[in-house]
C-alpha cells in the first residue's frame, strides 16, 4: 500500500515539473518569436521609434507589478494550479490582441496584458521551493531556466514558416507580422489543457526533516516509540510541520473544527502578519546581496543584448542570418551552462557557484572594456575578441542566475516563498527595463556603458565577499512563524507533557495507521488541538 502512494506521488511530481518546464519553454518561444518582428510591425502601424522601447518594457512592467500579487495569492491558498490557469488567460488574450493589430496602442496594450500572465512565475518558483529538498533545489531551478533558454533557441525556427503566412482569417489579416500573435495564442490555449490534465498541487516538502515529503515516504507501518524526554520535541515537530505539509484539500476539516471552537489557538499566524515579516526580512544583509545580484546580472545581460546587434552590424557587417546564427550558438552555450551548473550544484555550495559566476562575469566585462570599446587590429582579431567576450559573459550567466535563485529560496521563509519570489522577479523586471534604456543611448560610447557594468559587478562582488558567511540556509528563517506562535501563548507542548501520559501520544501517533490518510490526520490533529486548548484553560484557572 505504501509503495502505491509513493509511486502515485512521484508520478504527480514528475508530471507537474514537466508542465512547469513547458511553461518556461513557451515563455522563451514567445520572446524569440515576437522580438524579431515587433519593430517592423510597429513601423507598419506608423508608430514612432520610441514605441519599440515601450513595447518591450510594457511586458516586463506588468510582470513586475503582478508578480508579488500572485505570490501573496499563492502563499495564502497554498495552491498554484488555479493561479497558472488564471494567468495563462492573460497570455492568451494579450497574444490575440497582438494578432489583431489595429493600431500601435492596441499593440502596446497587448504586451501589457500578456505581461500580467508572466507574473505567475513568482508563485511557480515559490511552489518549486516548497516541493523540493534544499540539496536538489539548484538542479531543479537550473533545469527550468534551461527550458526557457531552449525556447529562446528554438523560437526563431518557428519564424521560418510564420513568415510565409499571407491569408485572410475572417476580418483579420494573417501575415508574417501578425502570425506570431495567433501562433502563441494557440500555444497558450493548448498549455491550458496540459495544466488541467498533468499539473497537481502536490504536498510540500519539509526541509526541517531533511526534505522528506510527509505524505510520500513516511514509515507508516512502524510504531513510534518515544520516550518521555522526546515527547516535547517530537510533538513540537508535529504541531508546526505536519499541519503545514498537509494537502490543501485536507485543510477544510481543520478549518471547520477551528470555527466550532473559537477558543482553539490557531495553528498558524495570520496572513497579514506573515506578509509583514516577509517584507521585513528583505532588509537582512544576505537578502539584500542576493537581490542586488539579481538586479545587476539582468541589468548587464539586457544591456549587452541591446548592444550586440548594433555592434556586430557596425563592426562586422552582420545581417539577419549571421545574427540568427550567433544567437543560436549563444543559446546552445547557455543551455550547456545550465546543465553544467546543475551538475556542479550537487558537489559545491551555492555560494561557491555564485562566486565563480561573478568572477567570470567580471573577467568578461574587463575583456570587453579592453578589447571591444576601442577595437584595434584587423577583422579577424576583432571578431576573435568579440567571440571571447561573449563566450565569457554567457559562461558566467548560468552560475549567477541559478545560485542566487536557489540561495534566495533558502534565506527567505518557506511559508511566504510566493511573495518573496514575486519581489525577486520584480527586481529582475526592473533591471530588464532599465538595462536596454541604459545601453540604447550608449551603443556608440562603450567605455561609459561597459565601465558602469564593470563597476556594478565589482560592487556586488565586494558585497558577496563581505556577506559570504551569511549566504547559507537559515534554519531560523524556515520556521520563523513557529517561533512566533510560541511567543504568543503558553507552551502547549510543555503543558501536554506535564498533564498527559506519554502513552497518549504514542496512541495518537500510531493508532491503526490513521496517519496514512490526510483528512483523518487533520481531524486527529484538530481533536488533539481542542484537548490541549481545554487543558491550557484548566491550567490557567488552577494557577
Amino acid at each position: 500500500m505504501r509503495s502505491f502512494y509513493v509511486m502515485d506521488y512521484r508520478q504527480k511530481k514528475n508530471c507537474t515539473f514537466l508542465t512547469i518546464g513547458l511553461i518556461f519553454l513557451l515563455s522563451g518561444i514567445e520572446y524569440a518569436v515576437i522580438l524579431p518582428t515587433i519593430w517592423r510591425y510597429l513601423q507598419i502601424l506608423e508608430a514612432p521609434p520610441y514605441f519599440l522601447g515601450l513595447g518591450l518594457s510594457a511586458f516586463s512592467l506588468t510582470g513586475l507589478l503582478t508578480g508579488p500579487l500572485f505570490g501573496i495569492w499563492s502563499d495564502r491558498t497554498r495552491t498554484t494550479k488555479t493561479i497558472i490557469l488564471f494567468s495563462n488567460a492573460f497570455e492568451i488574450a494579450g497574444n490575440f490582441m497582438y494578432f489583431m493589430g489595429y493600431s500601435k496602442w492596441l499593440l502596446l496594450g497587448s504586451r501589457l496584458v500578456a505581461g500580467i500572465g508572466a507574473g505567475a512565475g513568482s508563485c511557480i518558483f515559490g511552489f518549486l521551493t516548497r516541493s523540493t529538498r534544499p540539496d536538489e533545489r539548484a538542479g531543479v531551478f537550473a533545469a527550468m531556466m534551461a527550458c526557457r533558454q531552449a525556447g529562446l533557441l528554438i523560437g526563431p525556427t518557428f519564424n521560418l514558416f510564420l513568415r510565409l503566412c499571407d491569408f485572410q482569417l475572417g476580418p483579420f489579416v494573417v501575415n508574417k507580422y501578425t502570425s506570431p500573435g495567433i501562433f502563441m495564442c494557440l500555444m497558450w490555449i493548448l498549455l491550458q489543457f496540459v495544466v488541467l490534465v498533468l499539473y497537481s498541487d502536490i504536498p510540500t516538502v519539509s526541509s526541517g526533516e531533511g526534505g522528506v515529503a510527509m505524505a510520500e515516504v513516511r514509515e507508516e507501518d512502524q510504531e513510534l516509540l518515544v520516550g518521555c524526554d522526546e515527547t516535547q520535541e517530537r510533538y513540537g515537530a508535529v504541531w508546526d510541520e505536519q499541519t503545514e505539509t498537509t494537502l490543501s484539500s485536507d485543510v477544510h476539516p481543520l478549518q471547520e473544527c477551528s470555527n466550532r471552537n473559537p477558543s482553539t489557538p490557531p495553528l498558524t499566524v495570520s496572513n497579514s502578519s506573515s506578509i509583514f515579516r516577509a517584507s521585513q526580512e528583505f532588509l537582512r544583509e544576505e537578502v539584500v546581496v542576493l537581490l542586488a545580484a539579481q538586479f545587476i546580472t539582468l541589468f548587464n545581460q539586457t544591456a549587452l543584448e541591446t548592444m550586440v546587434t548594433p555592434l556586430t552590424q557596425r563592426t562586422f557587417g552582420f545581417g539577419e542570418l549571421a545574427n540568427s546564427l550567433m544567437y543560436g550558438l549563444c543559446g546552445l552555450e547557455v543551455i550547456s551552462g545550465f546543465f553544467l551548473v546543475r551538475w556542479l550544484s550537487r558537489r559545491l555550495e551555492e555560494r561557491v557557484v555564485l562566486s565563480v559566476g561573478l568572477l567570470v562575469c567580471s573577467l568578461a566585462c574587463i575583456w570587453c572594456l579592453v578589447f571591444l570599446a576601442d577595437p584595434q587590429g584587423g577583422y579577424t582579431w576583432e571578431l576573435t575578441a568579440f567571440t571571447v567576450g561573449v563566450f565569457l559573459q554567457l559562461l558566467g550567466l548560468p552560475f549567477v542566475a541559478v545560485s542566487q535563485v536557489s540561495l534566495f529560496s533558502k534565506v527567505t521563509a518557506e511559508k511566504t516563498q510566493g511573495f518573496s519570489q514575486g519581489v525577486r522577479r520584480s527586481v529582475g523586471g526592473l533591471a530588464t527595463i532599465l538595462g536596454p534604456l541604459w545601453a540604447g543611448g550608449l551603443t556608440s560610447n562603450l567605455y561609459i556603458m561597459l565601465g558602469m557594468m564593470l563597476a556594478l559587478l565589482l560592487m556586488i562582488t565586494v558585497m558577496m565577499i563581505l556577506s559570504y558567511d551569511r549566504l547559507v540556509e537559515s534554519k531560523v528563517v524556515q520556521h520563523a512563524e513557529s517561533s512566533d506562535n510560541e511567543e504568543e501563548g503558553p507552551g502547549l507542548c510543555t503543558l501536554a507533557a506535564v498533564r498527559y501520559p506519554v502513552s497518549l501520544f504514542q496512541t495518537l501517533r500510531s493508532a491503526a495507521g490513521f496517519e496514512r490518510y490526510g483528512k483523518t490526520r487533520v481531524l486527529l490533529m484538530c481533536c488533539l488541538n481542542e484537548t490541549l486548548s481545554q487543558n491550557c484553560e484548566k491550567t490557567k484557572s488552577a494557577s
